[in-house]
């Protein structure tokens, strides 16, 4: 009998008699470690981050030095070096524009090192709206250190023990050349940007710009950009300075550096308070003082706690869930909340800096869309929860095709080369084969017409290999051979059949909607493309397999694939299931050589390329295993309420949304399709809160521990036998029910 469902038998007994909203439930250090749930896997990438859904700056404890493969907060570590306003979205993508604060006692040090102060797990609180830590400030004494956020603004509490010497540590900026390695080159950036702050003790604040961007070896220079801060404190500056590595000015109010900052020094009583205020802005200093007063007018703390507490609340009670423990709604809700959190809001008060033309903007915008992760589940999840700010995400992504040129693939926050495609087109697709109109049709096609007909720049004489350091945009590398030859062969292109598969996808998502707009030559064109994955798929081994210019299979077979192997991409073109099973010889072999994928240990529930293998089984005739599969791969093996509780890297809310949609008995397996695959519902019921005060409600009855298989399943008590349910049908509410059983349905 599986945790889980033991936990079921016993929900009603384990059912809390004091209300507990659903943000209460939310557990912000879930997957927060940087080690995974087995050796060599990645830890989750996520943070307990402080701020309102989708806001543009986040709020953290930083325990370590953050770059490109180590995110702020990790779990493991004991130490924290400051309190950050963090723009990092994910593990393998830099911050941006971020600045830190740091509590000490006793002599003052400034370099993360030696600042550092070490806390215990037990010592910690971690909610969406709140978070607390207590430092050791020395054997003896310690320093609680607190984290109000909302959108673009945060204010830091310490609580100080008695002391003659206090200070708080400012770091506007840290280009440490220690940090360097094969993902991280520090340079150019050394030679090319400065930080620079000032100490201004009439308003009694500390003002700056930080003009970093870690990921910048992967985009084009932006001369424009910076981080603007302001920081405000409730105790009058009188002693101050500011430091460079390792110089120390005490008096001094402005300083330019490029591992600098700036400290103010105070004698403190048993638990004095300060509080500080930090206001962020990408436009100006001007518009962070301006956004400071809409958000943070005076220096309530525990005002700032309350709202953006209820703001959480509102969007996470999109979803009710019942019948099942306490832990089950820690997990899902704290999914739930990893889902709201990327893309982030770019704009502040109807305008925006965009780092695509390097200007101001009038406008709405996001940025940060891990794109080859979220085109799968999050971005459809959110077409369910947060419909009213689709349309603002595709205006934001054709926003960028005008102010850049193309769509990106991966915006942090302006075009870098990593991972594959031009999967901004099956976001922005998917949104309009579902009735999303809030932006211009026409536009949005000229963007994804570029992507699928036009080769990047220097695209036969690049191997566009993977963080390649950026010559220009990539989008879809190997384009020029994937038309002419109707594959992208890999001695001319890295991970040329990872990119033959994906292209085709994209190809289909951009015929769907040249198809409604009328356009039938580029739909006949573009299905035609979408087929190319068939060139790539050897029938002799019975696996997709890189080919070479000239059109022989490589000697070298596990070549050519992005984060996988054959096992991992055989099964991926998800736009055309029935091509894939004769391409394979029909549903048996289909679905045997799927069955060998799980059984066998090559499934990666980690990773993405993967995530919709389960539902296959709906389209090969045997649907009783996917809802096993379902059953076993929600469970404790791949998510816990726990530091180490999600199996491989939450990549901004798409594990979370696969979780999320699994758990709910259906997964939107093709993008642009309209359809979702049904599964099998893990939770007796559900209800979601759709747009126009419509409400879906899921029900699974007799749903246990042995009644994992579904016998049957209607919608608004009609019967559906295909396995398949439209978004027509769900987006306008009703009553999905499962009937429940201990037996696979193999008829």
């Amino acid at each position: 009998m599986s945790l889980l469902f033991c936990e079921v038998i016993s929900a009603q007994q384990s059912l809390p008699k004091i209300h507990k909203d659903e943000v209460d439930f939310v557990n912000p250090l879930i997957g927060t470690a940087i080690t995974g749930f087995a050796k060599g896997l990645d830890g989750g990438g996520t943070m307990p981050c402080v701020n309102v859904p989708f806001a543009m700056t986040n709020f953290v404890a930083q325990t370590g030095e953050s770059k490109m493969g180590r995110m702020c907060y990790q779990y493991e570590d004991k130490a924290v070096i400051g309190l950050l306003a963090t723009h990092q979205p994910t593990v393998w993508m830099g911050d941006y524009g971020y600045v830190s604060i740091m509590p000490q006692t006793g002599s003052l040090r400034v370099l993360p090192k030696e600042r550092r102060l070490t806390y215990d797990h037990k010592d910690e609180i971690a909610k969406p709206y709140y978070y607390s830590v207590k430092l050791k400030a020395d054997a003896k004494t310690s320093i609680k250190a607190e984290i109000a956020g909302a959108n673009t603004c945060g204010m830091f509490r310490f609580t100080f023990p008695a002391a003659e010497k206090a200070h708080l540590i400012i770091q506007g900026i840290n280009l440490n050349p220690e940090l360097t390695d094969w993902a991280n080159d520090y340079k150019s950036r050394l030679k090319r940007l400065k930080g620079y702050v000032h100490i201004d003790t009439v308003n009694n604040e500390i003002t700056g710009y930080n003009p970093d961007r870690q990921s910048a070896q992967l985009g084009p220079e932006l001369k424009n950009f910076k981080g603007y801060f302001i920081i405000k404190f409730d105790k009058q500056i009188r002693k101050y300075g500011t430091w460079d590595n390792k110089i120390i000015k005490k008096g001094s109010e402005e300083q330019f550096g490029t591992r600098m900052g700036a400290f103010i020094s105070f004698k403190t009583l048993a638990n004095t308070q300060i509080k500080v205020a930090v206001a962020t802005s990408f436009i100006s200093l001007d518009q962070a003082r301006s956004n400071l007063k809409k958000e943070i007018p005076d220096w309530d703390f525990e005002k700032i706690v309350k709202d953006t507490r209820n703001n959480w609340q509102q969007q996470l009670k999109v979803a009710q869930v019942n019948g099942v423990t306490n832990e089950q709604k820690t997990i899902f809700y704290t999914a739930l909340f990893h889902t709201l959190l990327f893309p982030r809001q770019f704009s502040e008060y109807g305008r925006y800096y965009s780092a695509f033309d390097d200007k101001i903007h009038n406008g709405e915008s996001y940025n940060d869309y891990s794109l080859w992760d979220t085109f799968r589940a999050l971005h459809p999840l959110l077409i369910l929860t947060q419909p009213e700010r689709i349309n603002g995400m595709v205006k934001s992504l054709l926003q960028m095709y005008q102010e850049g040129g193309w769509m990106p693939m991966w915006p942090n926050p302006t075009y870098t080369n990593i991972m594959i495609s031009t999967h901004a087109d099956a976001v922005v697709a998917d949104a309009y084969v579902k009735g999303f109109r809030g932006y211009s049709t026409k536009l949005a096609y000229d963007a994804m017409h570029k992507d699928a007909f036009e080769a990047p720049d220097g695209d036969m004489q690049k191997k566009w290999g993977d963080r390649d350091l950026w010559t220009s945009y990539e989008a879809r590398g190997g384009l020029t051979y994937y038309h002419k030859l109707g594959f992208v062969p890999v001695d001319k292109v890295r991970e040329s059949v990872s990119r033959t598969i994906e292209y085709g996808i994209d190809d289909y998502c951009v015929a769907q909607v040249a198809k409604s707009l009328g356009k039938t030559e580029d739909y006949n064109e573009l299905m035609k493309w979408s087929a190319n994955y068939k060139n790539v798929y050897n029938p002799a081994t019975g696996f997709m397999a890189p080919k070479n210019v000239n059109g022989q299979w490589s000697a070298k077979p596990d070549s050519g694939f992005t984060e996988g192997t054959k096992w991992t991409y055989t099964f991926g073109a998800m736009q055309d299931i029935p091509g894939m099973i004769s391409l394979m010889g029909g549903e048996k072999p289909f679905a045997d050589k799927l069955k060998h994928n799980f059984n066998d240990g090559h499934y990666r529930a980690d990773n993405e390329p993967g995530h919709h293998y389960i539902y296959l089984f709906n389209y090969c005739g045997m649907p009783w295993k996917a809802q096993e599969l379902v059953r076993q791969h929600t469970g404790w093996q791949n998510f816990r309420n726990a530091p180490i509780g999600i199996n491989g890297n939450d990549d901004c809310g798409q594990t979370s949304a696969w979780y999320i949609f699994s758990t709910m008995g259906f997964y939107p397996v093709t993008p642009a399709s309209g359809l979702y695959s049904i599964g099998a519902p893990q939770f007796p019921y559900i209800a979601l809160n759709l747009q126009n005060g419509n409400k879906l409600v899921i029900k699974a009855i007799d749903l246990s521990a042995q009644n994992k298989y579904v016998k049957e399943v209607r919608f608004d008590g009609q019967l559906i036998k295909n396995h398949i349910i439209s978004h027509e049908q769900i987006s306008h509410g009703g009553t999905l029910e499962f009937k429940m059983t201990s037996v696979p349905q193999k008829d």
